[in-house]
C-alpha cells in the first residue's frame, strides 16, 4: 500500500480498496440514483444563528452535475473507519471524531462535475440541528473522505485549491481505482468535468463537536 501525506490531505494509493469491493459498493447505487443537490442558501438568518442553519438544498447544475445514492451498510463503515483513523493520526490533525454521516455513492457521467466547494467549516454555526439523530445532532463535518471506485474514465480529476499570499494553487490528486483521499472538510476541492466514461466514488463525512 502506498501512502502519500502532506499537511492538507492524506492519500492511500491505488488499489487500497480492492476491485471486487469497489464493484460491490458501485452496485449499492442500483435503483437508488437521484439528482445531486447543494446548499443554495446565502449566509444564515438571524434565527439560524441561534438555532442552527437549515440550508436550502436542491439541484444547481451550474455548480454540480451528478447523481447520488445514499447507503448505510455497516460493512462500509467497518471498511473505511480505519483509513480515517490512520489519516487523522498520521497527518497530525488528531480531530475528535464521534460518528459518520450516511455514505454517498456518486456517479458522474460524461460532462458531470462538481465546482470548487467546501464540505463544512467546523464552527458552531455549522453544527447540525438534528435532535432526532444522535449521531449528527450538535456535530459538524471535520474530515471528508473520497474513495475512487473505478478507473475507466477520463477527466474527472479530484483537485484541491490552496492559498498562499493571495495566490491560488490548484493541485490534482494522483488517485485511481481503489485510492482513498482523506482531508479536512474545510479544504476547498472539486471534481473536474468527466470527458469520457463514468466516474464512481464513495464519499463520507466524519463528524465531531465544533472546534472551540
Amino acid at each position: 500500500m502506498t501512502i502519500n501525506t502532506v499537511n492538507e490531505w492524506f492519500v492511500f494509493g491505488a488499489g487500497t480498496v480492492d476491485k471486487k469491493t469497489c464493484n460491490e459498493i458501485k452496485k449499492l447505487g442500483q435503483g437508488k440514483w437521484e439528482e445531486s443537490g447543494i446548499d443554495n442558501s446565502k449566509g444564515a438568518t438571524d434565527e439560524e444563528r441561534k438555532t442552527g442553519k437549515k440550508g436550502d438544498y436542491g439541484p444547481n447544475t451550474k455548480l454540480r452535475m451528478s447523481t447520488v445514492a445514499w447507503v448505510t451498510d455497516q460493512w462500509i463503515y467497518d471498511l473505511i473507519w480505519p483509513f480515517m483513523q490512520q489519516a487523522n493520526t498520521d497527518a497530525g490533525w488528531k480531530y475528535q471524531i464521534k460518528a459518520a454521516e450516511s455514505n454517498q455513492v456518486t456517479r458522474y457521467k460524461k460532462g458531470g462535475f462538481y465546482n470548487f466547494h467546501t464540505d463544512g467549516l467546523g464552527d458552531h454555526l455549522s453544527a447540525y440541528n438534528r435532535p432526532e439523530n444522535t449521531f449528527m445532532h450538535g456535530h459538524v463535518r471535520k474530515l471528508s473522505m473520497s474513495v475512487i471506485l473505478n478507473g475507466n474514465f477520463q477527466g474527472g480529476a479530484f483537485e484541491f485549491a490552496s492559498y498562499d499570499k493571495e495566490k491560488c494553487t490548484i493541485t490534482p490528486i494522483e488517485a485511481t481505482a481503489g485510492s482513498v483521499i482523506v482531508f479536512p472538510s474545510s479544504m476547498e476541492h472539486r471534481v473536474a468535468p468527466v470527458t469520457k466514461g463514468i466516474r464512481y466514488s464513495l464519499v463520507t463525512w466524519f463528524l465531531g463537536p465544533p472546534f472551540v
